[in-house]
Formats: structure tokens, C-alpha cells, sequence
């Protein structure tokens, strides 16, 4: 399946080394939401939009590059991110999902306005250093890690299989 994954990554690279690791399992290239290359688009099967989370929302450059994208006509697209919530903290997989749908709600609006079908959503932890935190070392040192890596690695395999049934 022709698939094509659009990442940002701004501050540590959690988000591009997510992605990296969906495109290897996706057999997909990764490019970044500045160098999208609009018209050919319509030619992939499946394409993967993600950033990190930055108040509450994905990158402005991943935002408005849903607003130059192309109308969808049911095309298929999932959504990827990560964000600093720190998980030393809240571990209740039930709030980091209703999280992570809120986060996602711009990017899905402006896709699904559109005519793109979103049929999948991935999150998990990035290392965080914004503002004050760093004088503090960060949120999330490490992450994502070897266990965000598998999980993502199975997502994509989970989005590869279920688009071949």
C-alpha cells in the first residue's frame, strides 16, 4: 500500500523518531509538513499527519498544511503525536486517550472538513523542555523509548493489516 507519513518535529525529535519508526514497519517515506509536495498526495493510499503537541494542539505548520490539502473524497489518514504530559504522573490510560483525542481534535476537524476519513490515532510521551521545565531537566527524559517504539511499531502493523482485509 502507497503510504506516506508528514512529520514535524521542533524541539528534541520525538515526534520524527516516531514516525521513523512507523515508515520502517509502513514501508513509507517520511517528510516534513514543509516539504509536502501537495499534488502527488491523492496518490497515496494511506498518509500518516503528525507533531508533537503544543497547547493543546498539533504544530501550526501541520495545521495549516491540512488547510492546503486537497479534498480527501474518503481518502484514508491516521494521526500521530507526542506531548509532554508527564507520565510519572498520570498513568491512567483512559485520561492519556480522552487527552490525546482532544489534542487531535483541530487536525481531525480540518481533515475531515476536508473529506479525509480518519481511521486510526497514535500517541505517546516526548521529552519536554519548554519554558521553566528545562530549568528542571525536562519531562519525560528518555521517551519516546523502546516500549513508545514497539507500540508504534505495532500500530503500523495493525493499520498495514487491517488495510489489507
Amino acid at each position: 500500500m502507497r503510504t506516506q507519513l508528514i512529520a514535524g518535529s521542533y524541539h528534541h525529535g520525538n515526534t520524527l523518531k516516531l514516525a521513523h519508526v512507523m515508515a520502517e514497519v509502513m514501508h513509507a517515506a517520511v517528510v516534513t509538513p514543509t516539504a509536502v509536495v501537495i499534488s502527488t498526495l491523492s496518490t497515496y493510499e494511506l498518509i500518516g499527519l503528525g507533531t508533537g503537541i503544543y497547547s493543546a494542539a498539533h504544530h501550526p505548520q501541520l495545521l495549516q498544511l491540512a488547510d492546503d490539502m486537497p479534498q480527501g473524497n474518503g481518502a484514508k489518514v491516521f494521526i500521530f503525536s507526542t506531548d509532554g504530559t508527564p507520565r510519572r504522573l498520570v498513568k491512567d490510560e483512559a485520561r492519556l486517550r480522552s487527552k490525546m483525542h482532544a489534542d487531535h481534535a483541530a487536525l481531525r476537524r480540518k481533515l475531515e472538513a476536508k473529506g479525509y476519513t480518519v481511521i486510526a490515532e497514535f500517541n505517546c510521551a516526548g521529552y519536554n523542555t519548554n519554558k521553566f521545565l528545562k530549568l528542571f531537566g525536562g519531562l519525560n527524559q528518555g521517551r519516546p523509548n523502546e516500549e513508545d517504539f514497539r507500540k508504534a511499531r505495532a500500530f503500523a502493523t495493525d493499520l498495514m493489516t487491517a488495510e489489507h482485509h
